[in-house]
């Protein structure tokens, strides 16, 4: 089997001069056979660290092949930074309209826990904080502060309370897997990129950019300002806590405050049963409840958004198996290209006749045509990733659109299950009120419940409006994301097209890959 390291040092001058001054550069050939081996573009959060620019040095007498830039100037650390070299592209004029000139994370250091928090003493855990500097417009100081990824995730949550319906960027995932598998300086690197971008994406979303959340993670300094979310546990615990006076009649109607926010927080499991007995009849029993989803034009793009998302998770497929396929090529022609160096030496200090010797000068030629062809495949592959990674982007984004439409319809199973149950009041007070009619002089007992369903009827009454003010936000929010979703997967689509295709002609092995159009 024949090894995938490539050569790195070919001899410039005469072709036909003597073989036996090549030689191989081992550790910059093992570089290129670790990178090219286990680096995947499209599946790594940050590309790797360039190779040295000397990896491949070609003889100059060799011009049927295009040179090719050096790596490090195909490969960028961000979305931020990979687009400033096209001032016109989508990612660059968005992040150009943002609140934000500058933002960077870097200096991953690790800290220590508190004592408190270690059971066993001088063994307290550790954990990695990294510096994040932004910058607003129309500021000239720059703010310095230092975040955990547990501030990340409060920031997230705090934004997906106060932005329901909106298209959320999602944050980095916590990874534990990977953290114990990779080297630790690897997946330091990996996070520190991933949350560079993902506060860059917070930065050029309209409402988010903005927004006290953001400006606030971004500029205090010192501890978290923003308060942490409640784990899942102690909101079930306070939830178990109020169910006993729910069920008395003592907390019978939730509040305006909860009724503006999801139901599975668990802190309210009365509103959590109701909702799921209005789920199951409406879904299962066939009732129809009292308020229908009816915008036509929003059924349409959601069933729309469907089916892109199919076609964007199998082109995403597609993609990863064409890096893969170009980063084999590239690796087979390294290979080759080695082999065709050790047949040459040979050749070369065993020749006896001129045939032998016309036989290493072609072997020589051939091996620096592999090379040269291993390294523009590698290069490439690069420029290929750069555009086509654009596809996993907006497949992300889809689990933000997913949310925001979960946040519309549990918006509306609220407003249902108030609906629902004021019609159920309703009828409890005319069957009072009728029994109490038959009584000679009323029955004392049943117009006192009537007088407290009425209360209820209008404390429900008013969730119920506050339910349908924030449904009616949920949706408005729906309606300007899809719009503005629109418009960037279109510019964001062509820009993607445009490059690749612009890197594939200029990787032609022409004399002027420009022209080849013409």
């Amino acid at each position: 089997m024949m090894s995938s390291t490539a050569p790195t040092d070919l001899p410039a001058g005469d072709e036909d001069g003597d073989m036996e001054t090549l030689h191989l550069a081992a550790t910059a050939a093992s570089d290129y056979a670790s990178v090219a081996s286990t680096f995947d573009p499209l599946l790594s959060a940050s590309p790797p660290s360039p190779p040295t620019p000397a990896a491949f040095p070609l003889s100059p007498a060799s011009s049927s092949f295009v040179d090719p830039p050096s790596y490090a100037d195909v490969a960028a650390s961000s979305p931020h930074s990979a687009s400033a070299s096209s001032s016109a592209s989508p990612r660059s004029a968005r992040a150009a309209a943002s609140e934000y000139t500058f933002i960077a994370v870097s200096d991953p250091a690790p800290e220590a826990e508190p004592a408190a928090t270690s059971l066993v003493p001088g063994s307290s855990p550790t954990y990695i904080t990294y510096l994040v500097i932004s910058a607003r417009r129309g500021e000239h100081r720059r703010h310095a502060v230092r975040r955990r990824f547990r501030d990340f995730v409060t920031l997230a949550d705090r934004l997906a309370e106060a932005f329901r319906g909106h298209f959320v960027p999602p944050r980095p995932d916590k990874n534990t897997v990977e953290s114990q598998v990779m080297q630790r300086d690897e997946f330091v690197a990996q996070r520190r990129a991933a949350l560079e971008r993902y506060l860059w994406r917070l930065a050029e979303h309209p409402a988010i950019g903005p927004s006290d959340e953001l400006r606030v993670f971004l500029q205090v300094e010192g501890k978290m300002p923003l308060p942490s979310s409640t784990d899942v546990a102690s909101r079930m615990l306070d939830g178990a806590a109020r169910l006993p006076r729910q069920l008395l009649g003592e907390e019978t109607v939730a509040t305006p405050q909860d009724v503006v926010q999801p139901a599975k927080g668990g802190r309210d499991l009365l509103r959590i049963f109701k909702e799921l007995k209005q789920s199951v009849v409406s879904d299962w029993a066939g009732v129809k409840p009292p308020l229908v989803e009816e915008d036509k034009d929003f059924l349409e793009k959601k069933q729309k958004l469907q089916d892109w998302e199919q076609q964007l998770t199998s082109s995403s497929q597609q993609a990863e198996a064409l890096v893969k396929a170009q980063q084999d090529m590239g690796e087979t022609m390294g290979a080759l290209g080695l082999a065709f160096i050790k047949l040459t030496k040979f050749e070369t200090e065993e020749a006896l006749y001129d045939s032998q010797r016309i036989r290493a000068a072609d072997s020589k030629r051939i091996a620096t045509a592999a090379v040269k062809a291993s390294r523009a495949c590698r290069d490439l592959n690069t420029q290929s990733v750069k555009y086509l990674d654009t596809l996993h982007e907006h497949l992300g984004i889809m689990l933000s659109v997913h949310t925001a439409f979960f946040d519309r319809s549990s918006a509306l199973l609220t407003v249902q299950t108030l609906m629902s149950d004021l019609a159920s009041l309703q009828s409890r007070i005319e069957k009072l009120e009728a029994a109490a009619s038959k009584i000679f002089g009323g029955d004392r007992a049943r117009l006192r419940k009537v007088e407290e369903l009425r209360e209820t009827i209008r404390a429900t009454e008013d969730a119920k409006c506050c339910a349908l003010r924030e449904y009616e936000r949920i949706k408005e929010n729906n309606r300007s994301e899809l719009h503005r979703l629109d418009q960037e997967r279109k510019d964001d689509m062509l820009e993607m097209l445009k490059g690749y295709v612009a890197s594939q002609i200029e990787w032609i092995p022409y004399p002027n890959p420009r022209r080849v159009g013409e």
